[in-house]
Parts: C-alpha cells; structure tokens; sequence
C-alpha cells in the first residue's frame, strides 16, 4: 500500500530473523557477522548506498506567516497563520496532513485512554484527573481553514492530525497557500503534563509561559513513508518540515519575550536602557545583563495592562517556540564559530539566578563550539536557554531546569544536572533540528546521537565531568535485565518500556563505544562529522547513518548495528581458562629443575606430609632389603653427555629458528566464551611479574568462525601472573566477575548502623553549599 508498510513490515520481519539467527540456524557461525541485508530499506535514487542523499532526494518545504496574541487573564493564545506549502516531492497532492499537537491534552484523546493505570496508596490530581478522564476544554479549537482567497477548505480531524482536502491535486513542484485560525486554552504543564503550558507562581501571583507545539504545523511527507501522521501520543516527538517564518507574539506589555530566530524590533519593544545594553552584548566576552534582577523584581509587582507585539523571524528552521513572562532575567553574550558570531542568550526567573547567571550562556557557548567541532559549524544567529524546570528543544531556543535553595545554596547534584540538561537540549539544535530525523518513529536517532554528543560536551566541559550517560559500564544495568523488560534500540517511540535507557543511554553508550574501542576516534570522527554534513537540513533514517558510517571509514559495522541497535543481548565474554607454554631449552640442567619442582608438586599429598611430621616408620626403610635401583635412582640428574645433546641439537637448527630460540618467549593459550551473545572486541590486560602491564586488543571479528567460543594463543616476552578482560570498563560487560586470571573476588563494604525512623516523605542527600555556611 505505502513505501512506509512496506519498509516496516520488512524491519520487523528482519528482527524476528535475526533473534532467530536464520542466516544459518542452529550453526555456532554465520550469523552475527552476516550483512544487514534486508534488516534496512534498499538504497535508490533518493538515498544512495554509499548513505548519502541520492541524485533525484527532495524534500518539501513549509513557510508560516503566525500572528498570535496571549492572554494571560484567561490563560488564552489565539492565532491565526498563513502557509505556503511547497510540493517538491514527485507525487501529486490531493490533501495536505497538519499536526494538532495540543490536542494530546483532551480528556478524550487516544493517548489518555490507552495509557495504563493503577491505584496506589497516595494518588496526586494529574493520575486521579487522568483516571476520571473529566472535561478539561484544552485541544485546539479550529476557527476556520480557508484558501489564501477566504473560501474555505474542507477539513477532518483526527485526535492529533487534520486533513485538509484541497480543491485541486497540488501537482509536483506546485506550491499552495492556505490559512488557519484557531485557539486554545492554555495548560498548566506542572499538573497536566507536557512540554509546553504556564507554570504558576503563587508567591508573587505570576505565570511563566513557555509556548511549545502551539501552533498547527505541516507533517512530514518524504520518500520513505509518504505523509508521517502517526498519531502524537506524547513520547515519540515531532517530525516537521523546513521552512521560514515571520511570527508576530503580542503579550503584556511587562513581559520579556525569547523566541526562536532574531527579533526584529527591539527598538519599539525594549527600554532605553535594555537596548543599550542589548548593543553592548554584541561585542561581549561574558554575558551582559539585558533585563536585571532588580528590574524583574519590580515588574513582578507592578502589572502592565499594556500590549506589546514582539515580531521574530527565522529561515530555514523545523519550528517555531517562544517564552513569555514578566519574571525573566535576560542575559546574553557573542561567541564565534568559525568566524561567525552567534548571540548566545539565558532567560530566567529569580529563583534560578544564582546558577543560570554563573552557568547557563557559558555553558550555551561551550555546547555551540563541541557540537560545531564533531559535526557542522552551528548555522543559526542564536542559541537560547530559559530555565522553565523541564527540558525540551526547539530550533534556537530550549528549556531546561536548575533553581538554587532560597538561601542561594544547591547541591552538586542540581549544578550538574543543570549543566547537563542545558548542554542536552542546546544541543539538540543539531539533532533534530539540523540533522532532521523521524523522532516520530526513531527516538534513538535524536536522543541518543544528542546525548553522545551531550557526554564529550560534559567531557570537554570538566575531567572530572560525572556523566552518567555514555561510559560503557553505565548501561550494564540495563543490559542485564531480562529479556521481557528489554527491546531493541530499533523500535518505534511509543513502544519503548524504558525509555530512557533505551532511546537515550543504549545508543549514546553505542556510539561511544565505536569511537573509543571499536573504529578509534580518527576514522569515528570523521564518519560523524561526514554524516552531520550530509543530513544536514535534511530527513536522514537509520539506514542513513548506518551506510555513512561505514562508507566513511571502510570499517565493516554491520556486526555492531545487529547487536547493539537490532538485538538485546547483552554483553559478556568470559575467561575460560589460562595454559601457559615455554619453549623447551633443550639444557638438561635448565628442564630438569622444572621438572623436579613439578613432579614433586604432582606426587605430594596431605597423607604424605602428616606422615613424615608423625615419623611414620616405612617399610622399605625397616628393612633395607626391600630397596632396589630405583630406590636410589636420580632421575633428575644431569647426565655426563647432557652438553654435548644440546650442542648438537642447538647446531642443527636453522639461522630462523635460533633467533626464535634465543627470544625465549612465554606462551599463554586463552579459552574465551560469550556468555551474553553480543559479539564484542576482546581487551586483555597482562600483568608480569615484574609488575609492569600491558594491553592487547583483539577485534570482534576474532568470534566470526565460532560465535560461542573462541581460544588464541600470546606470546609474551615475560612471564606473567594476571590477565584481567576489559580493564578500563569499556565493552558494558554485564559481568566482570568471569574476566579475570587468577579470579578476583569483588570487594563490596557493609555498615553497621543503628537503626532509626526517618519521617515519611522526608528527603535525602545533603546540600555541603548550604551546610558550609552554617558552620
């Protein structure tokens, strides 16, 4: 029917393959190692083989013209908006899709009635209210859809999606302008849910509106899936379309207003001494204060009346999100990539200011110069951070979290998370807002190549970074559950049960993986950074990024994307066991002293040992007549001729083989097994017993002929006394207690505490800020 059936069908019947290892069923080989074959879509002349966009790629395009005007007594946005919708698919059109996001929050939409629920103990309003399924009169309320001549369009709705049925088939390359009127009630995000909404604030009686997924948006239709209108259900986020826009925001007249792109008139809508401090940011190397504490402060308490019209534009963006308060410190500062200058900007309330003024633009700045470093330089004027306690992006604005104690204290935990979640959702302006994936249908392709990302940002930001994505022994936890909580990387958004570790933690760890142990970081970072350049302002699929990958580097990785992003076998290779080998000396004073020790080891006994320390009276030395020549016999002496035996046989050897003699080496025969089914490279540390260390890495490709057991012969120059696998914690084996010659036993501390009742509700973990100014 569609290209997108057709391509997922295929996707899911190649998963199903590949658990049940059908390129050779029931073998020890030929599998894992196996190209991907029809696991992804056939290249064409839209997307090449080499992973990149082919000769006859297109896309469409959407430009918006957006008036819209908040009311805040009402708690109301109303809009109205202008598109021109550009067909250059090959395709003819006889009906456009457009999203309706906000209509996630009806009390009747298909995402409240499939979600399960339970009754606990304690229930809050959002769980008892999503049980109820009580009215709530949010959605968007469609006013009128009308051609760019006012006769109107006929439309259907479908929870999240409308369709709008043109007059006549839009024809390739043909262009159509419509208009939409609409408006909705604005939600409180605290209570409902989402990303966008109003927060309230009680004790000064102001709102925070952050205004996200409000207006209704043109759906993607590509080459892979025609029109993408599966339904919004709240997790698997947006798959949008290019375009430019002019939007006109009117709000009170007290409010600060950030928004996605540049403003362009500053000069009606900010004061004398806002805008002069605005000129000066231009030009500053730390951030400037636009709008000041004490100014916010003020306008908390003195509530315009007034109206004023902000007016933004954007080119070439995905979509369109602004801020709207009162409340809002604005600071910003310049910052250059490559050249160009980028006004990098922080909106925030009071409560936040003692971690956003120190953190938050610097940090936006850091984000810009790493991510423009692995992937593309950073195209956009601006870079947008306002502290909203949530985290969500949008092209050149995001929202994040990070509000200090009242004294001004916080606790590492939240200055960390803070400056995670900033570089997080900044970054994101890169994936998917620049590399424009199908978030709708691949969360990991945005959330996890941004939060790999994320974790060299956190890297490059402080040594001593505590990420808690992207190390590889981060995700064993995940890794190690049983295989009915676990799904593959690729799988749809809606259907992930733990959607952090998979869509988030598992890809990034993937790729950090493939850049530290796998491909080297040379040969990763380039592929990467190819890929970026590539997809860039662009719809890129998984088989994208997989062919790119590869192309770029000439590392085959199809072995990598079958485990790691197709399958959910964990990882866990284990030592065996350990023979070791040396060459014989042919010196019979040399063997025979070997020999004795270990003949002596093999022959003794606890028996004999309690024996002789009992004084036992033996038979044969009671009576001496019982002895004979062996009795006697030394058969660990060295023999008259023992020099001339070795002379003879060292002569006999070729010039080849006595240089090999002379290198004395020490073999050591490794029995390996893969515990967890997930083929890895395997990383032997050796210990000697001079102490000294060394490291050998073996490639996954050793587990090609035998993909359950595999045994390789070291030599080595010095005897060695330990072989540890994966001694930097690299592969995410689930089990480090099989990785190790000699075995180790794992160390673990117990406390011993007096018990006590600790009030219910109470919270744990200590703030040492605030503590150290109570001393």
């Amino acid at each position: 029917m569609k290209r997108n059936l057709l391509l997922f069908a295929t996707l899911f019947f190649a998963i199903n393959t590949y658990a049940q290892h059908l390129n050779n069923p029931g073998s020890n080989h030929g599998n894992k190692f196996e190209q991907l074959g029809t696991i992804i879509s056939d290249p064409n002349s839209y997307r090449s083989a080499s992973g990149a966009p082919g000769p006859a790629y297109w896309q469409q395009r959407a430009d918006y013209e957006i008036n819209a005007t908040l009311d805040e007594k009402n708690l109301r946005l109303t809009g109205s908006e202008t598109i021109t919708y550009y067909n250059n698919s090959p395709d003819p059109l006889s009906y456009l899709w457009v999203q309706l996001d906000e209509n996630e929050h009806k009390a009747t939409s298909d995402n409240k009635l499939t979600e399960t629920s339970k009754m606990s103990d304690q229930m809050d309003y959002q769980s008892l209210s999503g049980i109820i399924g009580e009215a709530n009169d949010l959605g968007v309320k469609i006013i009128k859809v009308t051609d760019e001549k006012g006769t109107p369009l006929p439309y259907t709705i479908n929870n999240t999606m409308m369709r709008i049925d043109l007059p006549a088939t839009l024809q390739p390359k043909g262009k159509y302008k419509l208009n939409i009127t609409w408006d909705y009630k604005i939600s409180n995000r605290m209570t409902v849910g989402g990303r966008g909404g109003y927060e309230y604030f009680a004790e000064d009686d102001n709102y925070l509106f952050t205004i996200t997924q409000w207006f209704p948006r043109m759906a993607v239709y590509s080459d892979v899936q025609g029109w993408q209108n599966k339904q919004f259900e709240g997790r698997g986020e947006f798959a949008l379309v290019f375009g430019n826009y002019k939007v006109n925001m009117t709000v009170p007249a007290d409010h600060v207003v950030g928004a996605t792109g540049e403003c362009q008139n500053y000069a009606q809508v900010l004061n004398s001494g806002s805008l002069k401090r605005w000129n000066a940011a231009q030009t500053a190397t730390s951030p400037v204060e636009i709008v000041n504490l004490e100014e916010v402060k003020s306008a908390m308490t003195k509530k315009s009346t007034a109206k004023k019209t902000w007016t933004y534009t954007a080119e070439n963006v995905r979509d369109f999100a602004w801020v709207s308060s009162r409340r809002l410190v604005w600071d910003a500062m310049a910052t250059h990539i490559n050249g160009k200058k980028i006004m990098a900007m922080s909106y925030y309330g009071p409560e936040a200011y003692p971690l956003y003024n120190k953190y938050s633009t610097k940090v936006i700045a850091h984000t810009l110069k790493v991510y423009s470093k692995h992937t593309i330089p950073y195209p956009y004027p601006v870079a947008i951070s306002v502290e909203a306690a949530n985290g969500m992006e949008y092209p050149m604005i995001c929202f994040n979290y990070g509000r200090a104690e009242k004294d001004g204290t916080y606790t590492e935990a939240i200055k960390y998370g803070m400056i995670g979640v900033i570089i997080h959702e900044v970054g994101h302006n890169f994936f998917p807002m620049i590399v424009n994936s199908d978030e709708r249908q691949w969360s990991w392709m945005d959330e996890g190549l941004n939060t790999f990302c994320q974790y060299m940002a956190e890297q490059e930001w402080d040594n001593n970074y505590p990420s808690q994505r992207g190390p590889a022994h981060k995700i064993v936890d995940y890794m190690k559950m049983p295989k009915d909580q676990l799904e593959p990387i690729m799988t749809n958004s809606e259907n992930i049960i733990n959607f952090g570790a998979n869509a988030y933690a598992k890809p990034a760890t993937a790729l950090n993986i493939l850049r530290e142990t796998v491909m080297g970081r040379e040969l990763f970072d380039y592929a990467f950074k190819e890929y970026a350049k590539r997809w860039a302002f662009k719809h890129p699929t998984p088989a994208d990024l997989f062919r790119t990958m590869e192309d770029a580097s000439a590392v085959d990785l199809d072995w990598f994307w079958r485990g790691w992003f197709f399958g959910t076998d964990p990882v866990d290779i284990a030592l065996n066991d350990v023979r070791y080998y040396r060459m014989n000396s042919m010196k019979q004073a040399e063997e025979n002293k070997v020999d004795k020790k270990t003949f002596e080891k093999n022959n003794d006994n606890i028996s004999r040992g309690r024996n002789r320390s009992e004084g036992v009276k033996f038979a044969v030395e009671q009576d001496t007549t019982l002895q004979d020549f062996y009795n006697k016999f030394n058969r660990f002496e060295v023999s008259k001729t023992a020099d001339e035996q070795f002379q003879k046989y060292y002569t006999s050897l070729s010039p080849n083989e006595k240089k090999l003699y002379e290198r004395k080496k020490n073999f050591y025969e490794l029995d390996f097994s893969n515990e967890g089914g997930l083929v890895m490279p395997i990383i032997i540390e050796w210990t000697f017993t001079d102490g000294t260390k060394e490291v050998d890495r073996i490639p996954a490709y050793i587990w090609r002929k035998d993909e359950n057991k595999v045994t390789k012969v070291f030599a080595k120059d010095k005897e060695v006394v330990a072989v540890q696998l994966d001694p930097y914690r690299e592969t995410a084996d689930i089990n480090e207690n099989n990785n190790s010659w000699p075995r180790k036993a794992k160390p673990s501390r117990f406390e011993l505490f007096k018990q006590q009742q600790s009030p219910r509700g109470a919270s744990a973990g200590p703030n040492p800020m605030q503590q150290s100014r109570q001393n």
